[in-house]
C-alpha cells in the first residue's frame, strides 16, 4: 500500500495542456469543485462539439501577463461562491501535476481576479493526498524570479520606448499596474517621484533633472498620476515636459481644470453637459437663496478641494445645511452646494475612458448609511453595463477637458444620467478586479497609438 502523499495549505500546479507551468494554488477541502481564473470565456465549436476559449493571469497581481488557453467543455454548472453568490460556469477536464505527482481533474471556469489565489483545488481532486493546513508547499516551491522566468515569452522585446511613471508612492497598486503593463510590453518605464523632479528654465537648454542632476529629457512620454496635495507642482513638471517635447498622457491644463470643482461645473455648463444643480457664493446673505436653488434640503455640500468622497458632507434639512454653509465660510473654505438626486438610492457609475472610449464601467453602492459610493469611503464595486446614453456623456465629459485618460462619475436621475465629476488620476484596483480588465495595457496602448509605435 503506498504511502499518502502530504500537501499543505497552498501548493504549485502546472497545467501542461493549457500551457501554465507553474499557477498557486490555494487548497481548500472545503469546496468539493476546482476552479483556476479565467477571463473573456467565449464558448465556440470544433466539429461541433463545444470547447471553450478563455485567458489566465497565472501570476497573483499581474494582470499583464496572460495565456491563452482552450480546452473542451464538459459541463457547466451553478457553482455557489465563497460570499454566496451563484453563477453559472463552464467545467473543463485536463491534467494537473503537483511536484512529481500528475492526474486528471475537473475545474470550472471563474473570475477570481478579487480572490488570494487564482486557483483553488478543492476535495475531489485532494482524495490521494493528506492535507497539513500548517505547512504550505510541501511539494517544492518558487522563487518569484523563478515564477517571472516561466513566463518570460508572454514580455515582448525591448521596444526603445522610454516611458515615466510621475507620482509619488511606488507602491500603489495602480503605479504598480501601469509598470507591470509597460514592462509588458517590451517598454523601458522609470518611476519618478514627483517631490525629487525639478525644472531647469532656460531658453537655451529647458529641461527636468532627477534627484542630484540626472537628465530627463530622453523620456519620450510621462504618465501623470498626481495626488491632490501634488497638484501645483505636478503641473508645473507636466509643462516642463511638455516644452522639451515629452509627450504628456494628461496635460497639466487638463489635470488643474477637472480637478477644479468650481471651474469644471462652470465648463460643463457652457458645454452643455448635465450635471446636479449646483450653486456657489460668496456672503452669507445668499445662503437661504443657494439652498432654494438646488432644491432645498437633502442636498449636498461639498469642498472645492474635497477628493475620494472626503469634505463632502449631506444635509437633511434646510436649517442644518445652513449651519453647515455658514460653518464651511467661517473658515473661509471654499464650497459648492448641490442638490441631492434621492432615486440613485447610493449608487453612481465610473466609466473609465480612454482615447475617447469606454473601455470600461462598474456600479458604486455606498455603504449602508452612508451616501457616498466612493470606494474609500466604503463603497462597494461591482460590473455594470452603461448605456449608449451614458458611454457619450462619459466620452464628452472627457472630451472637455481634453483628457486621454480619465475616470467619469455619472449618477442616474429622473432626468436622466449627470455627470458627478471626472478624475483625471483614476484608480485601477476597483474597476480592474470588478471587470476583470486589464485597463493599465489600455493605457500603454494609448500611449503607443500616440507616438505612432507599432508593436
Amino acid at each position: 500500500m503506498e504511502t499518502p502523499i502530504t500537501i499543505g495549505n497552498q501548493e504549485w500546479c502546472a497545467f501542461e495542456a493549457l500551457n501554465i507551468p507553474a499557477i498557486k494554488a490555494r487548497i481548500d477541502s472545503g469546496a468539493k469543485t476546482s476552479s483556476i481564473q479565467a477571463l473573456n470565456v467565449k464558448r465556440i465549436f470544433v466539429n461541433g462539439v463545444a470547447w471553450v476559449e478563455f485567458e489566465v493571469n497565472p501570476v497573483q497581481d499581474n494582470r499583464s501577463l496572460t495565456v491563452k488557453c482552450k480546452a473542451k467543455v464538459i459541463d457547466s454548472r451553478m457553482i455557489k461562491s465563497s460570499s454566496g453568490i451563484s453563477e453559472r460556469r463552464y467545467v473543463i477536464k485536463t491534467n494537473v501535476r503537483l511536484g512529481t505527482h500528475e492526474f486528471p481533474i475537473e475545474l470550472t471556469l471563474s473570475n477570481r481576479d478579487q480572490m488570494d489565489y487564482r486557483m483553488l483545488l478543492g476535495r475531489q481532486a485532494m482524495e490521494s493526498f493528506i492535507i497539513n493546513p500548517s505547512k504550505s508547499f510541501c511539494l517544492g516551491d518558487y522563487s518569484p524570479t523563478e515564477v517571472r522566468s516561466f513566463y518570460k515569452h508572454l514580455i515582448k522585446k525591448k521596444s526603445g520606448l522610454k516611458l515615466a511613471l510621475l507620482a509619488t508612492n511606488k507602491d500603489l497598486y495602480s503605479n504598480q499596474r501601469i509598470m507591470e503593463a509597460a514592462q509588458a510590453r517590451g517598454h523601458e518605464i522609470q518611476f519618478l517621484n514627483i517631490q525629487y523632479c525639478y525644472m531647469h528654465m532656460d531658453a537655451a537648454k529647458p529641461g527636468v533633472r532627477y534627484r542630484g542632476g540626472s537628465n530627463l529629457e530622453d523620456i519620450d512620454a510621462v504618465i501623470p498620476r498626481i495626488r491632490p496635495s501634488m497638484t501645483f507642482y505636478g503641473c508645473a513638471l507636466l509643462r516642463q515636459f511638455s516644452g522639451i517635447g515629452t509627450y504628456c498622457l494628461n496635460t497639466a491644463e487638463s489635470i488643474a481644470q477637472s480637478r477644479d470643482k468650481l471651474h469644471s461645473s462652470q465648463i460643463f455648463t457652457a458645454k452643455g453637459i448635465n450635471t446636479p444643480v449646483t450653486g456657489f457664493a460668496k456672503s452669507p446673505l445668499d445662503t437661504k437663496d443657494i439652498i432654494s436653488m438646488v432644491g432645498g434640503a437633502p442636498l449636498i455640500i461639498k469642498l472645492l478641494e474635497s477628493t475620494q468622497g472626503k469634505g463632502v458632507v449631506s444635509a437633511e434639512t434646510n436649517k442644518a445645511a445652513e449651519s453647515v454653509i455658514n460653518a464651511f465660510r467661517s473658515l473661509n473654505a471654499n464650497i459648492l452646494v448641490q442638490e441631492f438626486i434621492k432615486e440613485a438610492q447610493g449608487k453612481d457609475i465610473r466609466c473609465f475612458v480612454v482615447n475617447g472610449k469606454v473601455v470600461a464601467s462598474i456600479q458604486r453602492q455606498a455603504a449602508v448609511g452612508e451616501f457616498r459610493s466612493n470606494l474609500h469611503q466604503g463603497g462597494v464595486a461591482s460590473k455594470v453595463k452603461v448605456t449608449v446614453e451614458e458611454k457619450r456623456l462619459a466620452v464628452r465629459a472627457a472630451k472637455v477637458f481634453d483628457l486621454a485618460v480619465a475616470g467619469v462619475d455619472i449618477i442616474r436621475s429622473n432626468k436622466g444620467p449627470l455627470v458627478l465629476e471626472v478624475n483625471s488620476s483614476p484608480g485601477l484596483e476597483g474597476i480592474e478586479n470588478a471587470t476583470g480588465k486589464d485597463l493599465a495595457n489600455q493605457m500603454i496602448i494609448a500611449i503607443e497609438k500616440k507616438l505612432g509605435y507599432k508593436a
